[in-house]
């Protein structure tokens, strides 16, 4: 019995001409493809070390799920990564280390708007309906909503899973103006402030560029692009919804100083900003001598680091556009300290940040928040499949198949994203103490060092050197 569909499909595959392998090897050759379906389950049960997964190790990944179940977070017998490696870095502990603080911090955003917003050091950042099921975007939600801290749309739109639990929300839009666009595709500006007048729409964040394809615009392949999500964007269902590389509303620096300027009046003056992963720095130059010559200021920007994550994205943008996030928050930090405009313009971090040294790091490099995308992915459960365009997310993270989100409930997974938030706050306040400090504040480049040839180890003072406040007016 079992022979007779062997020859059968061994026919077959000498007949068709599409596949090489398969003709050559008919019937065997369907085990290659079978083992090459399973590669990254393969590679990450058998294969991997705990340090040398790509693009977070098993160590990361242990590191957050335990977190999020609040269970022991100690390593047995020491650090796993070589300290004598390059790029190894460490803060220096001090010998009076402090009493760490009981309240978690906040930073307030909107010196230049009426409605400043209280943000928490640490929250999700920018992740879509669309790419992300319906399922987890509640789980995050309400997640935010019980730990206090914020939610970013992503620029898919603000759904109603954004507004279930009442979070904190960032609106994030970008250049196809998801739920707020015209049948032509360009910006509604009644549309836009009838949902950005909401109570919990927080903020508001242009997005210019995302870390993982700057330049390119976002995609949604078409298998996930329901009806109800379609409905949500403005657009036809089941169609491949690519979104501009470029905004119809605005093509250079004063336009897009402007575009900030009418999106903080149409949602009643709340703190608005802009998103970008760094690219070409005198673009970003001009951006800063426009708000001097406009007077118009963002309340806040968002750094996305090249190393920054998406379910679509096309590798070459991938591995090899954009600017990595430690560079990228030392070149913007330096320009807008230049131009005097540090003080009145919040930096927000978003880039692989996940553990409380990296909090540490990006603020010692100049950020005031930072945002975590696949850490909170990791949180609800995220197994690093690498199926996110796929529609087959096996933990029903990104995949809008029934039989797959049913997996994902949202209660448990909700509390998983809150306990990781406040454990990761709670750490890194506890690396603040051990390091002599006592405030978030008080953290400057020269508290992180870094080994940068086998023998020479730098802070990063001395590999950034600080420009001075107002050196470039």
């Amino acid at each position: 019995m079992f022979v007779v569909p062997v020859v059968l499909v061994g026919i077959l595959d000498m007949l068709q001409t599409q596949n090489t392998i398969i003709r050559n090897f008919p019937f065997l050759g369907h085990f290659r493809y079978l083992l090459l379906s399973i590669s990254p389950e393969i590679h990450q049960y058998f294969v991997e070390s705990n340090t040398d997964g790509k693009p977070f190790n098993k160590n990361q990944r242990d590191f957050v799920n335990k977190r999020s179940e609040r269970q022991a977070e100690t390593h047995p017998f020491g650090t796993e990564l070589d300290v004598y490696e390059e790029k190894y870095e460490w803060a220096p502990h001090s010998v009076y280390p402090e009493e760490v603080m009981d309240e978690l911090p906040r930073m307030t955003v909107g010196s230049n708007c009426n409605q400043p917003y209280n943000a928490s050091l640490f929250n999700i950042s920018a992740m879509s309906y669309g790419s992300l099921s319906a399922a987890a975007v509640r789980a995050l939600n309400k997640g935010a909503k019980m730990g206090g801290f914020f939610h970013d749309t992503g620029e898919g739109g603000l759904s109603p899973y954004h507004l279930e639990y009442g979070a904190d929300v960032v609106w994030e839009i970008g250049s196809a103006y998801f739920g707020c666009r015209t049948d032509d595709g360009d910006f509604d500006a009644n549309e836009f402030k009838r949902k950005a007048r909401k109570p919990e729409v927080k903020m508001v964040e242009i997005k210019l560029s995302q870390g993982a394809k700057p330049g390119h615009g976002g995609v949604l392949p078409a298998i996930k692009n329901t009806e109800e999500i379609a409905k949500i964007r403005g657009v036809e269902p089941y169609t491949k919804v690519v979104s501009p590389a470029f905004h119809t509303a605005f093509s250079d620096a004063p336009g897009l100083l402007e575009f900030v300027q009418e999106l903080r009046e149409l949602s009643g003056d709340k703190p608005t900003g802009f998103k970008l992963c760094i690219g070409r720095k005198e673009e970003f130059v001009e951006i800063c001598e426009q708000i001097l010559e406009t007077g118009i200021k963002p309340d806040f920007i968002t750094i996305d680091g090249g190393e920054g994550g998406t379910g679509a994205a096309p590798i070459e943008f991938s591995d090899s556009i954009g600017m990595p996030l430690e560079e990228a928050l030392v070149f913007i930090t330096d320009t807008l300290r230049g131009y005097g405009l540090k003080d009145d313009i919040k930096i927000i971090a978003a880039g692989k940040v996940i553990t409380a040294f990296d909090i540490i790091k990006a603020i010692a490099l100049g950020a005031d928040i930072c945002n975590s995308a696949r850490g909170m992915m990791f949180a609800l459960g995220c197994i690093q499949a690498l199926k996110c365009d796929t529609n087959e997310c096996p933990t029903g993270i990104t995949t809008h198949d029934p039989s797959l989100t049913r997996g994902l409930v949202v209660e448990d997974k909700a509390e998983r994203v809150a306990n990781f938030q406040n454990e990761t706050i709670k750490a890194s306040l506890e690396l603040l103490a051990g390091m002599g400090l006592t405030d978030f504040s008080q953290l400057e480049r020269h508290h992180i060092h870094k080994r940068t040839e086998p023998e020479t180890i730098k802070t990063f003072e001395e590999i950034y050197p600080s420009v001075e406040v107002g050196a470039y007016l």
